[in-house]
């Protein structure tokens, strides 16, 4: 029996984009989950014995560090001490970044490079067959860089590849399942594509995630893929390795009577999603959804409810909320007036002014560069998030004016 560990897209030392960093007691988890996962990686190929398949996007970009490269040679070499091979494809992240060329890993880790190649895993007739990712873009096939699959062997082979395309990605050394199926190998150790998918099971063709999300985008437990070979076969399970899991939790309130049965129901849910969670910490994206007759009420209190939402989070030692939305329906009662439904149109018009459009966006310019860069980042990931952000917050201002006057009807 032969064990092989297989991962990709580690990222290390990527940053997370949360708010939990703002949370002292968090900031480390968060700070350090790369690195914790890629950590959790190397325990379980020495639990397992298990020789480690890493198929790209080790590193994250071309940030240079030499504190990363220092903690990569460290864990690398606790597996050289145990005698324990590891096989390395680059992937289009690990082509750019200066780290990969400028230190000599440990000599148990074999690196393929972009003319393809193979190895033996010693003492077996397992070959793995690999090609890497010359730069940064390999916007063709690589199928044509491996060799045969050696006869009367198991033969595994390691690609970086988007496959036909997934959304949210880049097209990479592009190719089908039905081509790889047809090469001839046991085993497709693929990486690029963030989510975990087995494509095929004759032959495996195995994408295993990333190994630690960094936004709400990667939600979910992550995991590697630990391969168990007997007399020719083998069987494929997960094994868990992310330190912080995003999560998203919805919390109906339909029906619910007061004050008291809301927060107990608050409670109770934040406390089910802990009991169930397998990482070390979740941050959680909260909306407080339903209908409710009281809507007006609780989005006039709604600091009070988000401090008491954040509260239960804390209690159960484990979750943290990241942002809490409030989804509430309720037939409109009379006596808001129609004072107050007039306000609501004309702050809806100022809205969809073009002037009041360009004033919004330069004043939140202007704040957003008073903000650290890394917690920048957390609050506007990407310029979809940036465009958006004005139009969410002069909404959710209309909507405290007018929770603010029905509110106080109720």
């Amino acid at each position: 029996m032969t064990k092989l560990l297989h991962t990709a897209d580690i990222h290390l030392d990527s940053p997370l984009h949360s708010l939990a960093l703002r949370d002292e007691g968090l900031r480390d988890t968060v700070q350090t989950a790369t690195r914790t996962a890629f950590t959790r990686i190397i325990d379980t190929a020495l639990a397992e014995n298990a020789t480690l398949l890493i198929t790209g996007d080790l590193f994250d970009g071309a940030a240079r560090s030499a504190k990363t490269a220092a903690f990569l040679i460290a864990q690398l070499d606790r597996l050289r001490r145990a005698g324990i091979q590891v096989f390395y494809i680059k992937g289009n992240h690990d082509a750019e970044n200066p780290i990969t060329g400028a230190i000599d890993l440990p000599d148990n880790v074999h690196v393929f490079d972009g003319h393809g190649g193979m190895a033996q895993i010693t003492g077996t007739d397992i070959w793995v067959h690999g090609v890497s990712f010359s730069g940064r873009h390999a916007p063709d096939s690589l199928l044509g860089k491996f060799a045969a699959p050696v006869p009367d062997a198991m033969n595994i082979a390691m690609l970086h590849s988007s496959l036909s395309g997934a959304q949210g990605h880049d097209d990479y050394a592009p190719c089908s399942v039905a081509e790889l199926a047809q090469m001839g190998f046991d085993y497709w150790a693929l990486g690029h594509i963030h989510k975990r998918q087995i494509h095929s099971t004759a032959p495996w063709v195995v994408m295993p995630g990333i190994p630690q999300g960094r936004d709400i985008g990667e939600a979910g437990a992550k995991s590697a893929t630990l391969l168990t070979i007997t007399d020719g076969r083998i069987a494929v399970e997960e094994v868990p390795t992310s330190a912080a899991e995003f999560m998203e939790l919805s919390v109906d309130v339909t029906g619910l009577d007061g004050d008291d049965a809301l927060r107990s129901h608050l409670r109770q849910s934040l406390r089910d999603l802990a009991a169930g969670l397998a990482s070390d910490a979740g941050l959680v994206r909260l909306t407080i959804a339903g209908a409710s007759p009281r809507k007006w009420q609780i989005l006039r209190d709604q600091d009070m409810w988000l401090e008491t939402a954040h509260g239960f989070a804390r209690d159960t030692g484990k979750l943290w909320l990241d942002k809490v939305t409030f989804d509430l329906t309720a037939p409109d009662a009379a006596p808001s007036g129609a004072a107050v439904d007039e306000l609501a149109q004309i702050m809806a018009q100022i809205q969809s002014e073009p002037g009041f459009a360009a004033t919004l966006a330069s004043t939140l310019d202007t704040i957003l560069t008073e903000i650290p860069a890394h917690r920048r980042a957390a609050l506007i990931p990407d310029e979809t998030a940036a465009a958006g952000l004005g139009q969410a917050l002069a909404s959710a201002g209309a909507t405290r004016i007018i929770a603010a006057m029905k509110g106080a009807a109720e």
